[in-house]
């Protein structure tokens, strides 16, 4: 009896995860992602790849992301980091209104943050991979503003508490709505203002619904691209070190793309029709002079480690 020998090729265990955006696929944080998984895929030679889901497509809104991740629902997930400060008090320090004032401050303040933040993203189960910006956060309005009292009964969809006490501070309604619900509604008069940034504004097609844009510089957002530990765990030793580092890189490029991805989309809107109204000196002062009780009452509630991060971001800029 002749038995038959079978020679079997080695191969290689591959993973593969699937990783959630609730941002259009042309936005620049969805494409950040695609350009993440793209060099994880070749620097690992295929052995972890990474499958974008953009636009909402996994069904999840944004403010359960930490949940999620935590969870093992998805192993990976782009979310808004003041968009989760439901979960975790901390993660509000980054939009506290009109504490940072261009985007070299926001770099500052994301450096001060960064340890705090990767402490609570382990306690939440998930490592921070990277951590990318938004343009400042301006107000889209059908009329224009030029005073604070111009303000009042203003009914604005906002994206975190602090944007919300910003528009109640200033005589005005605001309204936690999904992006998903924000163009219809803007066309059906449930809202009549948006506060957010250039990149939004071209992904919800503002020029249709809305008329100016007011360059306010309110907040500057972030978002965090976090992996689930026990996910990130089962990987080895290199695989853990590729996606680290492709991590920084990430996050350096993004940083540096900021300001031209801001001027970009705000020429787009503007070729669409949107004026963009310049805010005064006066504008500012006032609106900053209103929102500083905001950041007092955060401060003085905030968790030892945020009260941390403040006193370090304010050292960082000589405040």
């Amino acid at each position: 009896m002749v038995l038959a020998v079978f020679t079997v090729a080695p191969c290689t265990a591959k993973t593969t995860w699937n990783a959630n955006s609730v941002w259009p696929p042309n936005n620049h944080h969805s494409i950040g992602l695609e350009e993440f998984a793209a060099k994880v895929k070749e620097a690992t030679n295929g052995e972890l790849e990474i499958i974008v889901n953009s636009g909402g497509a996994l069904g999840y809104k944004g403010p359960e992301l930490l949940k999620v991740v935590r969870d093992g629902l998805v192993p990976l997930s782009d979310m808004l980091v003041s968009g989760v400060a439901g979960d975790e008090k901390l993660f509000q320090l980054v939009t506290l209104p009109f504490l940072v004032m261009d985007f070299q401050e926001a770099k500052l303040l994301n450096e001060a943050v960064r340890p705090y933040f990767d402490k609570a993203a382990e306690k939440w189960g998930q490592k921070i991979l990277y951590i990318a910006p938004w343009p400042g956060a301006g107000l889209w309005t059908k009329r224009k503003i030029t005073s604070v009292e111009d303000m009042q009964g203003l009914k604005t969809r906002t994206y975190d508490k602090n944007g919300a006490l910003v528009v109640e501070a200033t005589g005005g309604t605001p309204y936690a709505l999904p992006f998903s619900e924000v163009y219809s509604s803007l066309a059906t008069g449930l809202i009549d203002s948006v506060i957010t940034s250039t990149p939004t504004g071209v992904d919800g097609k503002f020029w249709e619904v809305l008329q100016y844009y007011h360059p306010l510089n309110i907040t500057v957002a972030t978002n965090m691209v976090n992996v689930n530990l026990k996910a990130f765990n089962k990987l080895d030793k290199k695989t853990q070190d590729i996606l680290v580092q492709l991590g920084k890189e990430m996050e350096a490029a993004m940083w540096k793309k900021v300001a031209e991805i801001d001027k970009e989309k705000e020429a787009i809107c503007n070729k669409n029709g949107i004026e963009t109204v310049p805010p005064s000196k006066e504008l500012l002062k006032a609106l900053a002079d209103i929102t500083e009780s905001i950041r007092a009452d955060w401060l003085k509630d905030a968790p030892a480690d945020a009260k941390a991060a403040y006193a370090e971001f304010m050292k960082k800029v000589n405040r």
